[in-house]
């Protein structure tokens, strides 16, 4: 057992081949806020918020990116999801990503939920999802 206890997910950080891009997705699709550019030695980037929720995610464009398209099948980041809390909200999304040309896949009922799949400018993969009971 861990000796502590976390508080919850402090933030969750993405590497992109374009930092600009990838901020501008992120205030179009789900509403994230700017929240402080951030940079380092051979990357830059900007964390962003999503205030009714509390959700950080951070952006990372590192100089030596080569700009490989995202593969789910390679070892790392597989995806990420945003829950809701009715099924019937994913046609809203649905139609939100359609009218901003967002990439998606349509709204897939399945035994264990319900999931609206859809990908950022460098095609990592994101979710929103409903799951009856769902914490």
């Amino acid at each position: 057992m861990a000796p502590h206890p976390f508080a919850k997910v402090s933030h969750t950080s993405f590497s992109v081949s374009d930092a600009a891009a990838s901020t501008e997705f992120w205030r179009r699709a789900l509403g994230f806020e700017d929240l402080e550019a951030v940079q380092g030695e051979g990357w830059h980037g900007m964390v962003m918020l999503h205030a009714p929720t509390g959700t950080v995610l951070e952006v990372q464009q590192h100089d030596a990116n080569r700009g490989e398209r995202f593969d789910p099948v390679r070892t790392g980041f597989d995806h990420l999801g945003f829950m809701v809390s009715d099924p019937a909200e994913l046609d809203g999304w649905q139609d939100h990503f359609a009218e901003l040309g967002v990439d998606f896949t349509p709204t897939v009922h399945r035994e264990y939920g319900s999931v609206l799949t859809f990908r950022d400018p460098d095609g990592l993969q994101f979710e929103m999802f409903y799951r009856q009971g769902h914490p």
